[in-house]
């Protein structure tokens, strides 16, 4: 017997935007004719070449294996291709090139919901999802009761699942994927609708069923959950697989991505949703080191912000300190704290200062967000990067290691 999961050869998913699905009901003779003599125009631009603006490879020439029993952290960017890859592999859409063997039941939680019927109670559902599953109905009724006990919704068994929430959702199906013994278990990233408490409770399920021998696909933006879950990762970029291999180096390989993205922020891929760009730059300056976006730990240092114009006195700008794992350290906002305005009332340029950036050794990002009159005008997530190197803070030549922690606190001791 082989011990291969998974096998994916050259998987491609070709998408194509930017096209209506027609309207509502019957199509008429004229319509489906004028359509089918538009249909070279759609495809070849002017200059005789194939139109590529209406289309994009979500996944391209993909290839990996997974072994029986590994678990396995699926990380990249936004629109990296993660979900296309695990929607591939669970069978709810076709690759357009390449090929995904799978040795076992799969059992998956892509999103919300799924496979679940909204009018059905949530009993009938354990039942609908388990047969969904390739489930006997004997198999079921042996894991009922653990999967009602996990899901923690029993008093609203027989209560339909529309009237649900989103957290009650995904907890009943977490629960019933995870526990009908899939050989291979899909998870994408839906734990982040459970509380803090559920979701460590789902990590654990996840490391018990990997124990047992299963195979486990996890997609999570959660470095911490990926670090503790995984022993090996997949990192795609563009819908490319950039790394496979063990979890500390594909999860480095990630962070050390898009490094220049410090330059500018007028392009940034990390802005939210429709809001326009006003944030130019940010830039990270310590007081003894020469390198822009390096501190000694407990050096001052200022975070210099740019804007595209001028800013009113109404205006209130905000960055949030992170550790990579996306843990929040710090929150500094104009809002909190005492604000110098100077008599050039159109500058750009606006500067926080720290006098002491405490922080043990290691690699942070800051998320900026700029408003005016209440009112949130720009907000960039991962805006840059920034490395706390080695000092002398405590006057010892030491400093506590990373894993007790991401503040340096000066103290003294007494016998």
């Amino acid at each position: 017997m082989s011990d291969i999961a998974i096998r994916a050869a050259n998987l491609s998913k070709l998408y194509h935007i930017g096209r209506g699905q027609g309207k509502a009901g019957y199509r008429t003779l004229r319509e489906s004719m004028v359509d089918w003599a538009k249909a070279p125009l759609r495809w070849f631009s002017r200059d005789g070449r194939q139109a590529a603006d209406d289309t994009i490879w979500a996944l391209r020439d993909v290839s990996f294996e997974v072994k029986r029993g590994e678990v396995v952290g699926i990380i990249g960017r936004n629109g990296a291709g993660k979900s296309t890859l695990l929607k591939i592999l669970s069978r709810i859409t076709d690759p357009t090139e390449g090929t995904v063997d799978l040795y076992g039941r799969v059992g998956s939680l892509l999103e919300v919901g799924t496979g679940f019927h909204p009018e059905l109670t949530g009993r009938e559902n354990i039942y609908l999802n388990g047969a969904i599953l390739g489930m006997k109905r004997t198999e079921i009724i042996r894991k009922f009761d653990e999967i009602v006990d996990f899901a923690e919704i029993e008093k609203f068994l027989d209560t339909p699942v529309k009237h649900y929430s989103s957290g009650m959702y995904v907890r009943l199906a977490f629960a019933v994927a995870a526990h009908l013994d899939p050989e291979i278990l899909l998870v994408d990233e839906v734990l982040a609708v459970g509380d803090v408490e559920f979701q460590k409770k789902c990590l654990g399920k996840m490391g018990e069923v990997a124990r047992e021998g299963r195979t486990v696909l996890f997609v999570s933006h959660n470095m911490g959950a990926i670090m503790s879950l995984c022993r090996i990762g997949i990192l795609l970029q563009e819908g490319g697989l950039s790394q496979f291999g063990p979890i500390d180096q594909v999860v480095q390989s990630y962070i050390n991505v898009s490094d220049d993205r410090n330059l500018t922020l007028l392009s940034h891929p990390g802005r939210k949703v429709n809001l326009k760009p006003h944030l130019s730059s940010i830039l990270i300056v310590g007081q003894t080191t020469k390198f822009e976006n390096v501190i000694q730990c407990g050096d001052a240092c200022q975070f210099i912000i740019e804007t595209v114009a001028p800013v009113s006195r109404r205006a209130e700008f905000s960055i949030g300190i992170y550790d990579l794992m996306g843990t929040p350290i710090s929150h500094l906002s104009t809002g909190l704290a005492e604000v110098h305005q100077s008599k050039d009332h159109d500058s750009r340029r606006i500067i926080c200062q720290i006098e002491q950036l405490n922080l043990v050794p290691g690699n942070y990002y800051v998320n900026v967000a700029y408003s005016d009159s209440g009112t949130v005008l720009d907000h960039v997530i991962q805006a840059s990067r920034f490395q706390v190197i080695e000092s002398n803070y405590l006057g010892t030549g030491k400093l506590p290691p990373s894993l007790y922690g991401k503040v340096v606190l000066r103290h003294r001791w007494q016998y």
